[in-house]
């Protein structure tokens, strides 16, 4: 019984000392999230999903998915992606993305991107978010699947060089065959460019948002 207080009290100070994480759509293997399923055999729950991307993760963290998706969603249809309060630590904002894939966490197309002022309502050098949630619509043109792959992904704007992700297994009911947008932009891991800390300037890094090339997802045949 002590063993798993002292646990479950070492999972809690690590998600409080964390940054962001997407709670809606659940992201794989939160405690926190929305709707979740039955996590996948031999997988754990994740405390630390607030946290960002080791330099040599694989995106999304965790690569094996829910059995089910989390969310079933419509192309077109406006959805609500909601963040964790608890824990929250927003860096004075930077550049978010949202986007798809549907060749399991590969390859991403951007669907709305949120740049500069992230989890704020303008330049800000606080860490307390002032905002939590964003409302859009998805492109009207993405294709059917039952095992997409929506990500939430963010540079933030002060602090040590970080890229943080979450990603959530959704179901997408459409009738496009394919879905064409800019490719998402990775950055602060090995591999990947680095985006300096923005020093009060708030376009620092968005070359990579502005120029990133085309990139057509579509499901599997």
């Amino acid at each position: 019984m002590l063993s798993h207080t002292i646990a479950a009290w070492i999972a809690l100070g690590t998600l409080a000392a964390a940054h962001m994480a997407m709670v809606k759509p659940c992201t794989r293997y939160t405690p926190r999230g929305d709707n979740c399923p039955s996590l996948p055999p031999g997988q754990q729950l994740d405390y630390s999903l607030n946290a960002p991307l080791a330099r040599n993760a694989p995106l999304c963290k965790h690569t094996v998915p829910y059995s089910t998706p989390v969310a079933n969603w419509t192309a077109g249809q406006t959805i609500q992606v909601a963040f964790d309060r608890v824990g929250a630590a927003a860096h004075g904002g930077g550049h978010c993305q949202f986007s798809v894939s549907y060749d399991g966490g590969k390859t991403f197309a951007v669907v709305h991107e949120v740049l500069k002022h992230c989890f704020f309502n303008g330049p800000s050098t606080g860490n307390t978010p002032a905002v939590l949630s964003y409302t859009f619509s998805l492109p009207s043109n993405l294709p059917s699947s039952d095992k997409a792959v929506f990500a939430w992904s963010w540079v933030n704007a002060i602090g040590v060089r970080e890229f943080y992700m979450n990603c959530a297994d959704v179901a997408i009911r459409g009738s496009g065959s394919s879905y064409t947008g800019k490719q998402m932009v990775v950055a602060n891991i090995d591999g990947y460019p680095e985006i300096e800390e923005f020093g009060g300037n708030y376009d620092t890094g968005l070359e990579y948002y502005k120029n990133a090339k085309s990139v057509t997802v579509a499901p599997s045949t």
